[in-house]
């Protein structure tokens, strides 16, 4: 299924919140059973079904739909997800020289980060101490405004600064360093990616980050170094200079707007893009989720993820899924690209001494020397 991309930018870009959560959970299934039962008999007893089961070539929206739905009720499908050999000679071609990168919270788990979804070890499944009435209410502007507490002493745990890029972000600086890498759409916030070395302006993070302050009234730049002090030593609520209502760092929250700067790239990105890889990522939260589907049809996609999400290996596209660990995954790769040496000497060149540790007034830290340049991160 493909999109038009200037309407769908548009549409992107007039969504609120950091992407309002894409939960097919809320369908209403109330008297739908007969139908499903029935269609899955007819699936089983068709003759043909064997063929209708093999990857269907026009991609039709129809046909695409069809396979989910018989996905998600548990057939078995004869997908075809393509190999590594495939996906190497893609990168080693030549043929693809303008990478799209779009990562998840899974990049970042073997630094030590948890992603916010996974059942028992997720971020949102671990803040019971905040007595939330909701788990993504930490991350709610709405609910900022009447009780910032709950995230300010989050924020003074996950600040970045205490932990170091992972192999998987050693592997985007890697494809930067060969001028392969066209741009990396980041839904993180623990600003690993400039930690690893790459470019500002190789990096959207489309979601925000730490790096820069702002008052969510008025929306007056408040200094960075002050919302740190505030948040990280004090555990205290930044307060913004010129109207006194609360500042926070500039990350995007249910309810905010994403930063109008990804619209403009984006749009100019998927002129040129020739190869997308997605990582780490359940392709959930709109509006990143949509950009895979956006490209055009003769671009490359490649997933590196524990699950197959997104509909990869079910469309019109020439996709290929590695399934399991990002950075098992991308070892992988170097090691049949040839990179596998100059991968890990940039990772243990980059790892950093700072204990993580929850903050508190004995047990601060700061930013890292070339974690400071706020103004060269792309928000």
């Amino acid at each position: 299924m493909m999109y038009n991309t200037t309407s769908e930018l548009e549409l992107m870009d007039s969504r609120e919140a950091r992407g309002t959560e894409e939960d097919e959970d809320d369908i209403d299934e109330t008297g739908s059973s007969t139908n499903e039962e029935e269609a899955i008999k007819n699936y089983e007893s068709d003759e043909s079904a064997s063929e209708s089961r093999s990857l269907i070539s026009n991609g039709s929206e129809e046909d695409l739909m069809s396979k989910l739905f018989l996905f998600g009720r548990g057939a078995t499908l004869d997908i075809d997800y393509g190999t590594t050999e495939t996906a190497v000679e893609w990168i080693r071609s030549g043929n693809c020289r303008n990478i799209i990168i779009i990562s998840g919270a899974g990049v970042s788990c073997a630094a030590g980060i948890p992603d916010f979804r996974t059942p028992g070890t997720g971020l949102y499944d671990n803040l019971q101490r905040f007595n939330l009435p909701y788990p993504q209410a930490v991350f709610d502007i709405d609910f900022y405004r009447n009780n910032p507490q709950p995230f300010v002493s989050l924020a003074s745990e996950i600040w970045p600064g205490g932990h170091s890029p992972t192999l998987t972000h050693s592997f985007m600086k890697l494809l930067e360093r060969h001028n392969l890498l066209l741009r990396n759409y980041t839904q993180n916030i623990d600003g690993l990616e400039i930690l690893a070395g790459m470019n500002p302006e190789s990096v959207m993070c489309c979601h925000g980050h730490f790096q820069s302050a702002r008052c969510i009234e008025c929306k007056y730049p408040h200094p960075a170094d002050s919302c740190y002090d505030s948040i990280v030593k004090q555990k205290k609520v930044p307060i913004c200079e010129k109207c006194g209502e609360y500042a926070k760092p500039d990350i995007v929250f249910f309810g905010e707007g994403l930063p109008p700067k990804m619209f403009c790239t984006l749009q100019n990105d998927l002129k040129n893009v020739d190869l997308v890889i997605v990582m780490g990522t359940s392709l959930t939260v709109a509006p990143v989720s949509h950009i895979p589907n956006m490209v055009p049809v003769n671009t490359k996609r490649l997933l590196i993820n524990r699950d197959l999400v997104g509909g990869f290996c079910m469309g019109e596209w020439e996709d290929v899924f590695l399934p399991g660990d990002c950075d098992q995954s991308v070892l992988t790769l170097c090691e049949l690209l040839g990179w596998r040496e100059d991968l890990e000497a940039l990772n243990a060149s980059t790892r950093i001494n700072t204990v993580t540790a929850p903050m508190n007034e004995n047990n601060t830290r700061s930013f890292p020397d070339n974690f400071k340049n706020q103004n060269e991160i792309q928000i």
